[in-house]
Order: C-alpha cells, then structure tokens, then sequence
C-alpha cells in the first residue's frame, strides 16, 4: 500500500511540474531521475514496512489462523500510536500532497489556454493530467473507507456486531480491489498503455504494421525526393 501511495504522490507531483512549471520540467522530468525517484519510493516504502514485518505473526486459535501485529507494551499506548502513524503516512499526507497538486495545476489550466506552444503536446499533456486524475480518485475512493475504520478501530473502537464485520470485510476488499482497477482504467485512458499492451499481446502483427509504416513513410520521402529531382531539371539555374 506504501508503494501505490506514494507512486500516485510522485505521478501528481510530475504532473504538477510539467504542468506549472514547464521550463524546470525539461531538466527534472528526465528518464534517469524518473528511475531515481522510483528507486527512492521502493525504497522508503520498505522503510515503512518494517515495523509490520518485525512485529507481525500469525496465531492459530480453533482451526482459524489470524495475521496479527504484535505492538509493544502497553498496548493501550502504542496501538493508537500506531494507526494514526500509518493513516498520516499512508494516506493523509499524500492525499493532502496530491489535493494540493491538483489544485495548483486546476487553476493553470483555467487561465492558460497553450502550454507548451503546441496544440498536439497540449492535448497529450492534458489528456495525461486527467488519467493521472482519475486514477488517484480511484485510489482515495477504494482506500479511504478502510483507512478511516481501522483508525477509528485503533482509537479504542472494535467491530463486535456481524454488520460491523462485514462492513469491515467490505471496506477491506474495496481497498484491495483498487490494485485490480488500475490496469483496467490504463488500458482506457492512456493510449501509450493500449500501444504497449496491443504490442505485448500481438508482437508479430505489431511488427508487421510497424514495417508497413516504415515502408509507406520510404515511399513517401522517395516521392518527395524525386518530385524535387524534377523541379530543379526543369528549372536550371
């Protein structure tokens, strides 16, 4: 879950720069600082993924096996600590970071009509603003649900009722299921996506058009070449 939030913080924050910053964008937004960058959030992610992974175990109790974290004493202390720690980190900073974002770029594109100086790059620019703006939707829909029952279960409030149980399995599952809605919104909204799949899927025929294309564009500068032959045989200097 570390990973996806703060993968969706730094797509916002890229979309910001490109979008408000379009000068400082030609020398932040490179592929070797993108890869940098994406090192860095595998690697604070794992960072916030130690404390689960030292004190979590796994318990056995009337044939059911329950994951569990076990926090230090006093519990009472520590487990509050605890969620509203990985609430902040998790899922209010960031959601406060990519609000922020896209406020910020929301504004820009009202009052600027061209940003790059060309209609086609604009195009594509908003066309990724807005994909990037759907997905992060998505994820604060999925995920707030679950976020704020376990905080309010770590504050000293635990489902005891079946409805409380469900709505908890519900919450749950709703969170999870963002990670497989991804894909499907990708392959809707972003045609590089659909190019890559459709590449992936069918790598003959995608190397058949890609030859007919390369040929067609041959035949093309041939004829532009020949019919500038022309021009000059006819008109001597």
């Amino acid at each position: 879950m570390f990973t996806s939030t703060f993968t969706l913080t730094m797509m916002s924050v890229d979309r910001y720069i490109a979008i408000c910053h379009p000068i400082k964008a030609l020398d932040i937004r490179t592929p070797h600082k993108a890869k940098v960058v994406n090192i860095c959030i595998w690697a604070l992610a794992s960072v916030f993924g130690i404390p689960a992974m030292v004190m979590g175990s796994a318990e056995n109790e009337n044939n059911e096996i329950d994951c569990l974290i076990k926090l230090p004493k006093p519990v009472d202390y520590w487990d509050p600590v605890f969620g509203i720690c990985v609430f902040l980190f998790s899922f209010m900073i960031p959601v406060l970071i990519i609000t922020i974002c896209y406020s910020l770029m929301i504004r820009r594109l009202k009052n600027v009509r061209v940003l790059s100086g060309s209609k086609e790059k604009d195009r594509n620019l908003r066309r990724i603003t807005r994909m990037v703006l759907v997905v992060v939707a998505v994820f604060i829909i999925c995920w707030t649900p679950i976020q704020i029952f376990v905080l309010v279960q770590c504050l000293g409030a635990k489902a005891e009722s079946e409805l409380e149980l469900a709505i908890s399995c519900f919450c749950t599952a709703l969170g999870y299921a963002n990670s497989s809605l991804n894909p499907v919104l990708y392959a809707f909204l972003d045609e590089n996506f659909k190019t890559c799949f459709r590449k992936f899927c069918f790598p003959t025929a995608f190397r058949t058009e890609l030859q007919m294309s390369n040929r067609m564009c041959s035949i093309a500068k041939d004829v532009v070449y020949a019919c500038k032959n022309s021009e000059g045989t006819n008109n001597p200097a």
